[in-house]
């Protein structure tokens, strides 16, 4: 008998309502049968393949590459993370100089890629900005802005040197405490991590990672500090660069002073132009008829509330300090919260009601960007997304049980070699005052973040030369109020010739992925098949 006949030929003896019957079991088997295999999290059902590197990082410990495997289980935090992530520990050097003393573990979090098996990449890693932020808490909130790659992708993220899980940085009262109380409170709680926490460092865990996520080459997205991080995996490791994407990038070409007097100057910038926005469309505006206008009103509303802050709901208050930094996070976000903004500043010019101005800058907003999840948390230096004061609260005020700031200081002071003399300090305050009639003086305390820092920084600009490497996607919107744009063709320029290729999005905002489809499409495009955009390309938007 022929194997081609069907299975119904050998049952002559059954009814047709019998065949009709086993028919329809079999249908509702076969259902059954495929739903067990589902994966509720939209996985697919296909088997698995793990993929491996044959190369290492050199000059480290068989134990810590070829004797190392990351132990993916589900996670136990956040409580956004408890569906659908997995977690592992990665043990890495403290000191990259002394490969084989005390290690530390570096928190990390994936959600697997959905795809089949022949069409995965490999892992995307993702930096979510700060310096201070972390990946592990980032990856859940802002999955739904990188999850479009998960058909191709493994999307991994973690928690940078000082931050969360990978030594934590400790500057409150004690040991316990995740504020930010002294300098000498972070010598004393965490001084034997504070040498080892700067980006170079970090650099080195993520080449330590890719070997260890089974990939030749990494695969990754830095958002504003991000891009920092990047570029120094690029100059330390060019052989290992695959798809690098590098948005709202940072200037590598300034110190940590000069990136305070550029910062004050472009968020002013914006704000003339929100300004003009106002003066055009909201009736009764509240910064008037102009960016001049605009300027003394701000002025004396900051007046107003250096002598009595403004209630800001939940037992806040807003000082002139806050308001800066509000107003900048507002137009961090771009032109969708610019009547938002005119709103929240009547409220408060007309009414002393901070709490819209407060509760708006605490909220993503409408715009959702990815881009900007560490402008709450402002650290300035070379790659930081912001002004920091020495001491004290700065933008979004770090809570008691937040250890961003610590972080953020101790990470830009790791980086920056800068510790300038009194005289220095007070050119340095003045200039960026003088950069910026809105926001000068909240951005001035910025240049006294390291001067009594007690060790030294590595150097005074990043080294992002990458010779050799394959091509680098940049990304910068002429409108970054946080990031320049200066900074996005400094640093094409300075990965090196045919390296580093800018994409110029003409956009309001700290960030231009994924809300830009000129952009989105070509990260895409990027991120799929290695092709970048054309030398010289713009992406229209809300400046066009």
């Amino acid at each position: 008998m022929s194997d081609a006949h069907p299975v119904g030929s050998r049952r002559q003896g059954l009814s047709a309502g019998a065949r009709v019957l086993i028919g329809v079991v079999l249908l509702v088997v076969g259902a059954v049968g495929a739903w067990l295999q589902h994966d509720p999290h939209g996985r697919s059902a296909e088997p698995r393949t793990e993929f491996t590197a044959d190369n290492p990082p050199a000059g480290l410990p068989d134990a810590l590459t070829t004797g190392q495997r990351l132990r993916w289980s589900r996670c136990t935090a956040p409580s956004t993370a408890r569906t659908g992530y997995d977690c592992a520990v990665m043990k890495a050097p403290l000191d990259y100089r002394k490969p084989a003393g005390r290690t530390i573990d570096v928190a990390l979090i994936r959600r697997k890629a959905t795809g089949p098996n022949g069409r995965r990449i490999g892992s995307l890693v993702l930096n979510f900005g700060g310096p201070g932020v972390s990946g592990v808490i980032g990856l859940p909130e802002f999955l739904g802005q990188y999850e479009p790659f998960l058909d191709r992708y493994d999307l991994v993220s973690f928690d940078p040197r000082g931050v969360g899980g990978t030594i934590p940085v400790r500057c409150g009262k004690t040991a316990d405490d995740t504020g930010f109380e002294s300098t000498d409170a972070c010598v004393e709680h965490s001084g034997a991590f504070l040498p080892y926490v700067g980006t170079t460092h970090t650099a080195r865990d993520l080449d330590l990672m890719r070997y260890l996520l089974g990939d030749r080459k990494l695969h990754y997205f830095g958002v504003s500090y991000g891009t920092a991080l990047g570029a120094v995996y690029a100059h330390l490791y060019p052989s290992h660069v695959g798809r690098l994407v590098l948005e709202a990038s940072v200037d590598p070409t300034e110190d940590h002073d000069a990136a305070q007097v550029s910062q004050a100057k472009a968020v002013q910038a914006a704000f003339d132009r929100f300004a003009v926005y106002c003066a055009a469309h909201v009736r009764r505006c509240p910064t008037g008829d102009g960016p001049e206008e605009a300027a003394r009103r701000m002025a004396r509303l900051a007046d107003r509330l250096d002598k009595k802050p403004a209630p800001a709901g939940a037992g806040k208050r807003l000082d002139a300090d806050d308001l800066a930094y509000a107003v900048s996070d507002f137009l961090d976000l771009g032109t969708d919260e610019w009547a938002p903004l005119a709103k929240a500043l009547t409220a408060l010019i007309d009414h002393n009601d901070g709490r819209a101005l407060r509760g708006g800058a605490d909220d993503p907003g409408s715009a959702d960007r990815a881009s900007d999840p560490g402008s709450a948390d402002r650290a300035s230096g070379p790659g930081s997304a912001g002004p920091a004061a020495g001491s004290g609260s700065a933008g979004r005020a770090a809570g008691p049980q937040d250890s961003s700031r610590a972080a953020q200081i101790a990470i830009t002071c790791a980086d920056s070699s800068l510790r300038p003399g009194d005289a220095r300090l007070e050119r340095d305050e003045a200039r960026v005052k003088a950069a910026s009639p809105v926001f000068g003086a909240a951005w001035s305390v910025g240049v006294y973040l390291c001067y009594d820092w007690p060790f030294d920084g590595e150097r005074t600009t990043l080294q992002v030369d990458a010779d050799g490497a394959a091509p680098v996607l940049v990304i910068g919107g002429t409108g970054d109020p946080t990031t320049p744009y200066s900074g996005a063709r400094h640093m094409a320029r300075a990965l090196g010739d045919g390296v580093g290729v800018l994409l110029t999005a003409r956009e309001e905002g700290h960030g231009t992925y994924p809300q830009n489809r000129c952009v989105a499409a070509a990260v895409d495009q990027y991120l799929r098949t290695g092709r970048t955009p054309a030398p010289g390309t713009v992406c229209r938007g809300s400046m066009s």
